[in-house]
């Protein structure tokens, strides 16, 4: 039996926190259904090293950033956790965390389409005036994925 994939796009906020507890409401008791919750976070450079205080300054600098990043690791197994506090079994749930490759809807999408997900939840951020230049994630995400049910939780 195919299990319905559901994907979560999950960036640590409390939006993300409403998409979580309506995806706990809405198929928590649905043995039929998987989650993925997805993160790309921004990777870090690669560079070479050499004995200067600039380049020790960097390289303490680039410490804390790898820090802040496996403390978002971390943040989404939590996330995980509280899925699995609340009715979804270890098999059904799943995360994904990985390096931005080319912008983050673009990765959402890309991640759908090549892993055949049915469902994807996305929270919106109301009131930001960027979003009036740039488009938001979810109206990407939703014009790009036209054989996938896409929820937007408010």
């Amino acid at each position: 039996m195919d299990r319905q994939k559901v994907l979560v796009p999950y960036n640590f906020t409390n939006y993300d926190d409403k998409a979580l507890d309506f995806v706990i409401r809405r198929f928590a008791d649905d043995k039929g259904v998987e989650v993925t919750l997805f993160n790309a976070y921004i990777p870090l450079p690669k560079i070479e090293f050499r004995s200067s205080p600039i380049m020790e300054k960097m390289s303490s600098n680039l410490a804390y950033l790898q820090q802040k990043i496996h403390e978002q690791e971390t943040g989404i197994k939590q996330a995980r956790e509280k899925l699995f506090q609340n009715g979804f079994s270890s098999d059904r749930v799943h995360y994904i965390f990985k390096a931005l490759n080319k912008g983050v809807a673009q990765d959402v999408i890309d991640f759908v389409l090549g892993n055949e997900f049915d469902v994807v939840v996305l929270n919106r951020n109301p009131g930001k005036i960027t979003r009036f230049f740039t488009g938001s994630v979810s109206n990407k995400v939703m014009k790009s994925l036209k054989e996938v049910a896409v929820y937007v939780v408010t």
